[in-house]
């Protein structure tokens, strides 16, 4: 498999809507309806269906993990397979299954991580629940996530590959969180846990 190929393959397995499958399958509003309209979990939370946030989670979490150790295993190095990891990520964000308009991507992001270093994913983990308990601000703590990774990523795993595509991760999530952003520093931003 050329690597034109396992972009592709990433990107549209990076594509699949979990948020709005685990919403189908619970019965569920359309999550792009209400709250912050982002289709992933935590606005999912929002609906008071914590299973469905949960299956939504974990489904967008594997899709980045997987891509990850899939492009490993079929033997690509460690940088094309984070690379690999950064365009599921972009498909998470771009998904076509969605014309081009899907959710920040954090869980997805997380999935990278474990993928190229369980140490990483546990760092920016540790960081999101930390922030988020403190705050129950669910992007305030994905902003200090991202900024996490790729520090601990030139510590843990200091190659040229890797670290940029950590790094490019970063900045999207941060792109991602402009309005987050904007709405924490006006005091309107949505607590977790806050209902539609």
């Amino acid at each position: 498999m050329t690597l034109v190929l396992l972009l592709a393959a990433a990107y549209a397995a990076g594509s699949v809507p979990f948020a709005i499958i685990a919403s189908r399958l619970f019965g569920l509003e359309d999550p792009r309806k209400y709250g912050s309209g982002n289709p992933g979990a935590t606005n999912v939370l929002r609906s008071g269906n914590k299973a469905a946030a949960i299956v939504t989670l974990i489904g967008d979490c594997a899709k980045g993990w997987v891509v990850v150790l899939v492009a490993a295993a079929i033997g690509f190095g460690p940088g094309e397979a984070a690379l690999a990891g950064l365009f599921a990520l972009l498909g998470h964000i771009f998904s076509f299954f969605l014309r081009f308009k899907g959710g920040k991507g954090v869980a997805t992001a997380l999935g990278v991580l474990g993928g190229i270093d369980p140490w990483l994913a546990l760092i920016a983990l540790l960081t999101w629940l930390g922030v988020a308990f403190a705050t129950r601000y669910s992007s305030l703590a994905a902003l200090c996530a991202a900024a996490a990774a790729p520090i601990a990523t030139l510590i843990l795993i200091p190659t040229v590959g890797t670290f940029g595509a950590v790094l490019a991760m970063s900045g999207i999530l941060v792109w991602r969180h402009k309005d987050n952003i904007t709405r924490l520093k006006n005091g309107t931003e949505p607590r977790i846990g806050g209902k539609k």
